[in-house]
């Protein structure tokens, strides 16, 4: 964690030289783009610089304590015993700041929705994540905007991919990234039996437009008319549709839920962009350590996260062994009570990790 944080003041205060910058200055985009990575990096590393300064002063105050004479000793045990709370409180702050890793503090994300096995159930089931992610947003007054779907005849998502916006969202909704699972009587089952299916979600950090450098070379852009909307005879038609794909991996990325070209071709590069970071990401991650893994926001879609049991009105989360008899009010957006269960096992888990400063 302390190479995480070293590494994000190093880099924040990079930006503060180049924000000094005559060259950096005349060039209003790269300024603009500077200007917000030095700003979302600021509260962390302000607090972190902080943290080392107390650092320094409190060894100094000790060695005094050690070597000084009486009254020298008497004023260094006094200041020590305001150092270390003040200490003890911004690690504590900074504990909570980087549960989720490098991207904890990002405001904006892109979470993916697809059915998994269940057929139309399965897709119907998509649906009901992505409206209790809609409306958790709305209680937290995130921006939350689709950028492409594909939808069945009985108004379910095959997929569905959002951007969501807000303070602290990918921080807590990197929590949802896995393979859940539903067990309940489907509207079209006539025996009443209980069907089980799946659906899988991915959360991906927005990166800032400096740290992924994608050239109008790098991809290439088709221009096509597809169906959007919830299905059966509320399709829409539009000829603004665009599909992205970037050439050296392969990606590929559509988007049509505006009826501008231009804003589509925006949010799709926004897509893609979020793609490619968590793709070079997740082939850092490979050759890091495998402290990551024994968090639960370690973002492993193809682990099985949660199981959504309507007879017995129950969710289980898998991970931490968590149960709560409230699908009802989780399924409706009540989805906080959820995730700050996870985020304080992963707070407890870094504690534990760290063990004491001294």
């Amino acid at each position: 964690m302390k190479e995480l944080l070293d590494e994000k003041l190093a880099r924040f205060e990079a930006l503060e030289d180049q924000l000094m910058d005559p060259e950096v200055q005349a060039d209003g985009a790269r300024m603009a783009a500077v200007a917000r990575e030095h700003g979302s990096l600021a509260k962390l590393a302000t607090k972190y610089r902080r943290f080392k300064e107390l650092v320094g002063e409190i060894n100094e105050v000790r060695e005094m304590a050690e070597n000084g004479d009486g009254d020298e000793r008497e004023m260094a045990e006094e200041e020590l015993n305001n150092l270390l709370p003040e200490r003890e409180k911004l690690w504590d702050e900074l504990l909570d700041m980087t549960i989720g890793g490098e991207d904890a503090n990002r405001s904006s994300c892109v979470m993916e929705i697809r059915a998994g096995t269940g057929g139309d159930e399965a897709a119907l089931f998509a649906r009901n994540l992505y409206e209790m992610y809609q409306k958790h947003c709305e209680s937290k007054k995130w921006k939350f905007s689709p950028l492409e779907s594909s939808t069945t005849e009985l108004g379910g998502f095959k997929e569905v991919t959002i951007s969501i916006e807000g303070e602290g969202c990918y921080r807590e909704l990197q929590y949802e990234s896995g393979g859940h699972r539903v067990q309940r009587v489907p509207e079209t089952e006539t025996k009443g039996r209980t069907h089980t299916s799946a659906a899988t979600v991915a959360v991906l950090p927005e990166p800032e437009d400096v740290e992924v450098d994608l050239q109008p070379a790098d991809y290439s852009v088709e221009r096509y008319i597809a169906a959007s909307g919830p299905g059966g005879q509320h399709v829409n038609k539009t000829a603004s549709a665009v599909r992205i794909t970037h050439h050296e991996t392969g990606m590929v990325v559509k988007c049509f839920e505006e009826r501008s070209q231009h804003k589509n071709l925006a949010k799709g590069l926004r897509l893609l962009k979020s793609k490619l970071y968590d793709h070079f990401r997740q082939l850092e991650d490979q050759s890091r350590s495998d402290e990551r893994k024994s968090l639960v926001g370690s973002g492993d879609r193809s682990q099985r996260i949660r199981t959504y049991n309507f007879p017995e009105n129950r969710m289980t989360d898998h991970r931490v062994g968590l149960t709560l008899y409230k699908l009802d009010q989780i399924i409706a957006g009540s989805l906080q009570m959820v995730t700050d269960h996870l985020i304080d096992h992963d707070r407890q888990t870094l504690r534990s990790a760290m063990g004491s400063l001294d």
